[in-house]
Formats: C-alpha cells, structure tokens, sequence
C-alpha cells in the first residue's frame, strides 16, 4: 500500500478507536464481568488492525471486526492465565455470542449499564466517574487526570486498583433494581457533566475530538432521560449541557480568538438549542425537588436571555450561586458567585468574597485567578493585577485563552 493509502488506513483506526472505544469496552465488560481484561483484549484489537487493514483494507464494519478481534483476544487472555475452569462462565458467554459481531441499537444501554455498574457502592465513590470517563467514555488517564486536578501518573494507579477491585469483588455487571437506581445516579450524573466539560474544553471550537465527546454527554443524558424520565436532575442536567452548547459557534472568533460568554455575539446562539433546554429546565423546577444541576442551568438560564432582552440579571444569577453553594460549595461555585457578586455589589464585594477562599486551594485552579485579575483590575490595584494575571497565565491550557489575557492585562 502507498504512504497515502497507509496514512487513509492510520486515520481510520484511529477514527474508529476514538468512536467506539468506550462502546466496544462497555459490551466487553458487560459480558465477561472484567473491565481490565475487557481493555486489554480491546487493545489486542486494535495492534492486530494497525498490522492487518493497512494490508487487507478496512473491513465494512470496523466496529464489528473490532468486538470479533477482541472476543478472540479475551478468550486467550483467560486460556493463558490457566484459569480456564474459574472462567468457564466467561467463555461460554463470549462462544454462544452471535456470529455476525454487529452492533445493535440497543447498544447504548449497555453503557449506561456500565456506567451504573462503576457507581456500585463497594467501588470507592472518589473514583465511580474516573472509573466511567475511562472505561465507558475510552477517555486517558492524562486527560481524567487534568479535570481531578492529579498527576496521570496518580489518576491511572487509582484507575488500576478500582479495576482490580471490580474484579476480585466479583461486582455484577447488571443495572441496579429500580430501588438502587436513586443512590447512583449523582454519580452517573457527575460522569456525564464531567465529560461534557473535558470535550468543552478540549474542542477549542472546533476541535473534532472534543466536539465528539461533548455531543457524546448530551447523547447519554438523553439516553438516561429515558431510563428515568421523572427524575430532576437528569432534567436538569440535559438543560445545563444544551444551553452551553447553544452558544458554541460564538465562543470563538472567525480567527479563533476566544470570546467570553460576557462578551460572545447572541445572534450566533442555537435558539432550538435554547429552548429545549428551557423545557427541561421547566420541567425540573416543577417537579419541586431542586438540585445542582438545576441551579447550574438556571444560571445559564439567565445568561440565555440576554439574547432576548439585550441584558444580564446578575442579581438572579448570584441568588442561584448562594443557593448552589449550600449544596455544592466547590472552588469554582465560589468563583461563580464573586464575579456575580462583584457585577451586583461592585468588585470590592467580589474580591471579599475571593478573599475568603482558603489559600491553600487556590493555587492550581486557573479561573480564580482570572476573575482575581479582572477585580483587582477594575479597583486600580495595578501591581496586585498582574501578578494575578501571570498566575492566570500560567495555569491557562488553551493558547486562545492566554493570548486573552495578556491583551486583557495590556
């Protein structure tokens, strides 16, 4: 094959690595009941495609070539371990598995399963949404690592020793009775939010990857809005995600200079996009029982309506803030609600309340020093300014990002 043919090949492995990662892991693991071996044999997979298809061509249905690979792959992995008799189980349910390896259309169930399965209460709750963002979602640790805030290094021992625990606890791979359903869904949810903000992040407008897994969180917020289509907080989840979205196209400019939210062009917002989410987030607050998640949508609520009416209530949004920090008191909540303070009471009132945050968690987490930067701007406090405004620097990722602010701190 020649090197553009081979290179066509590359970037369809690759393709179909990042579109079906998560899914093949997910069925894998929910038919053999081993999550690292279920990686494992995924990884066999796709070694033997990078030797195989640049060969032969990409077969018709990759994703199917892919699961029959792995199946063989998993099948010999046990072999190999000589536990044959203790996986017995196993093998029959990978043997007596259809011949034709396609994927069904209720396929997206079995990651949902997967998902409630890594929210079991005998996995430590500190990792059931790492534990999802990897083994459903096919996310790295570098990548879950830089949403916790921990070293890849740190986040894939974790990842490791909850994997080993799903397996030697014997953890059945099945959606909980209705009766358990409640006591995991947070955790499910916060997967969910937690994927959609690392494609947010990473899709710089228009980076294909992010803008994938992004659209891959709404997918399965819509997924779970079917399994339990009464419950708050799935409403009000979807709300949330579907009003960021509706602002993508503006978040950069035609040069790919970033645009904050304060800042974007409200005509560029996807009003359907909107008004779905309003009908979510309607729904939620009827049904009487508020949550974060509906609190976090009715603040972009607020900011949605400028597209209306051409201004922002910040008192509204810093009642929602005080509200949400009775329930979710994070670092960034607290944030939220200075800027929101410091547009309703001035940026005195704001810098008091950034003030009061422990210095101790503040020194990695770039919004803060952002919004730090910006108050002591406005109150004339020059000096105090830039240097939290390198700190912003500093810890700002995205380049569109931190050429905004060094042109904002001139």
């Amino acid at each position: 094959m020649n090197g553009s043919g081979s290179e066509d090949t590359h970037r369809a492995i690759e393709r179909v690595a990042r579109e079906s990662y998560g899914r093949l892991v997910a069925y894998l693991s929910s038919h053999t009941r081993d999550v690292a071996s279920a990686e494992d044999a995924l990884s066999d997979a796709l070694i033997a495609a990078l030797t195989t298809w640049p060969r032969d061509g990409v077969p018709q249905n990759p994703g199917a070539w892919l699961l029959t690979a792995a199946r063989r792959s998993f099948i010999d992995l046990v072999r190999h371990r000589r536990v044959a008799e203790a996986s017995e189980p196993t093998l029959l349910l990978l043997s007596e598995e259809r011949k034709e390896a396609t994927l069904s259309t209720e396929f997206p169930d079995d990651r949902l399963k997967l998902m409630f399965v890594c929210a079991h209460p005998a996995i430590d709750p500190a990792m059931h949404t790492p534990l999802m963002l990897q083994t459903v979602l096919g996310l790295d640790a570098a990548r879950i690592a830089g949403a916790f805030l921990v070293s890849p290094k740190t986040m894939g021992q974790r990842l490791v020793r909850a994997k080993t625990k799903i397996r030697d606890g014997g953890i059945q791979f099945e959606v909980p009775q209705d009766r358990e359903l409640p006591q995991r869904l947070e955790a499910v949810l916060e997967a969910i939010y937690a994927a959609f903000g690392i494609g947010w992040d990473d899709m710089a407008g228009v980076d294909q990857p992010g803008r994938d897994l992004a659209e891959e969180a709404i997918w399965l917020a819509r997924v779970l809005l079917q399994l339990m289509p009464e419950d708050a907080e799935v409403h009000g989840l979807l709300a949330l995600m579907l009003h960021c979205e509706a602002r993508r196209a503006a978040r950069r400019g035609p040069d790919g200079r970033y645009i904050p939210l304060s800042e974007q062009d409200s005509r560029q917002w996807s009003l359907p996009l909107i008004e779905e989410a309003e009908r979510h987030l309607a729904e939620a607050f009827r049904q009487g029982h508020p949550g974060r998640f509906q609190l976090e949508a009715a603040i972009q609520s607020v900011h949605a309506e400028r597209a209306r009416s051409g201004r922002i209530d910040w008192g509204a949004i810093a009642t929602f803030y005080e509200q949400l920090i009775r329930i979710l008191p994070t670092l960034g909540t607290r944030t939220g609600y200075a800027a929101a303070t410091a547009e309703t009471n001035g940026p005195g009132a704001g810098l008091a309340v950034l003030d009061a945050i422990a210095v101790d968690e503040i020194s990695g987490y770039q919004p803060y020093w952002a919004v730090r930067a910006h108050l002591l701007q406005r109150l004339g406090k020059t000096t105090e300014a830039l240097d939290a405004y390198d700190r912003a620097i500093g810890l700002a990722e995205d380049p569109a990002v931190k050429e905004f602010l060094l042109q904002k701190r001139g």
